[in-house]
């Protein structure tokens, strides 16, 4: 990372918002127990990847099948243009039919060609309408979670029936990230934590500039406009960590904000939620008082 543009973690969020870090990489440590290792393994890009990170979610689930799907459509249409354009070239050629013809149209073919491609579209839509209605329609929430984007970090914000705590998650530098274990440019100090099984709620907004809140395991990507309140859901089916990243370029920090989310069960929840109140309660008893200065 250049320390010219971004200087170090601590740095930067001393200059941004006044926090209080003292126990936060205990607490990180003691509920990285509770999660298997094996289930962080496929929620991260790998290298040589070609296809997208395995679904972690319904909707993610659709959107993969209804990508493979298209997948499909798109090879059959391409393959059938290709060996009509083929046989025209080779039956049609100038050698072959040194008079050419003066045929101006083919009704039949003219029907075919407009019926078809009708018929391929709202076979398309419909699946692609259904699988709207199930990002934008979002169940009653059992975990509602506040993502700020700052530049560049995110901040996280839980309500009062959850807490009512809220603490920064900025991206670990590369000797924190290889000594725990995680990936560099992913890896966080403080991870969104969410109950398995729960429909989360994510409301997203900004300071500053646009960023946009990207989770590709659970399919979900909303922009965070400064000054409105977007919101998304997801729910997630396995416990493990799950990294995203900000997928706005919005400055020289935009490949150092990553998004990491720690699902957990709902007992290491309840734990995690005692932890975090009392970890972050003096951070925002010192932004109170730093705003009222």
């Amino acid at each position: 990372m250049p320390m010219e543009q971004t200087g170090s973690r601590e740095t930067r969020l001393r200059r941004a918002m006044p926090r209080l870090v003292t126990g936060a990489a205990a607490g990180m440590a003691a509920l990285a127990a509770a999660v298997p290792a094996a289930a962080e393994v496929i929620n991260q890009p790998q290298p040589w990847q070609m296809g997208m990170m395995p679904p972690q979610s319904d909707v993610a689930q659709s959107m993969v099948s209804f990508h493979n799907g298209l997948l499909w459509i798109i090879t059959l249409i391409t393959v059938f243009v290709g060996a009509l354009l083929l046989i025209c070239i080779f039956r049609f050629s100038e050698k072959k039919n040194p008079n050419p013809s003066r045929t101006s149209h083919n009704t039949m073919l003219e029907v075919a060609w407009t019926v078809i491609p009708i018929l391929i579209l709202v076979a398309i839509a419909v699946p692609s309408f259904r699988l709207l209605r199930d990002q934008l329609i979002i169940p009653e929430p059992d975990v509602v979670v506040k993502a700020t984007g700052h530049s560049w970090y995110w901040e996280y914000e839980y309500p009062e029936d959850q807490g009512g705590f809220s603490f920064i998650s900025a991206m670990l530098e590369r000797e924190e990230a290889e000594a725990s274990g995680q990936p560099y440019l992913l890896a966080v100090d403080n991870a969104m934590v969410v109950p398995v099984g729960a429909n989360v709620a994510v409301q997203v907004t900004a300071q500053g500039v646009l960023h946009s809140f990207a989770m590709p395991s659970f399919g979900i990507k909303t922009d965070a406009v400064p000054g409105r309140l977007n919101e998304t859901w997801f729910r997630a089916e396995r416990e493990g960590i799950y990294y995203g990243q900000c997928s706005e370029l919005c400055g020289s920090g935009h490949a150092f904000m990553p998004i990491a989310v720690r699902v957990v069960s709902d007992e290491a929840y309840a734990e995690w939620l005692d932890e975090a109140r009392a970890m972050f309660a003096s951070v925002d008893d010192e932004r109170r008082v730093a705003s009222s200065d």
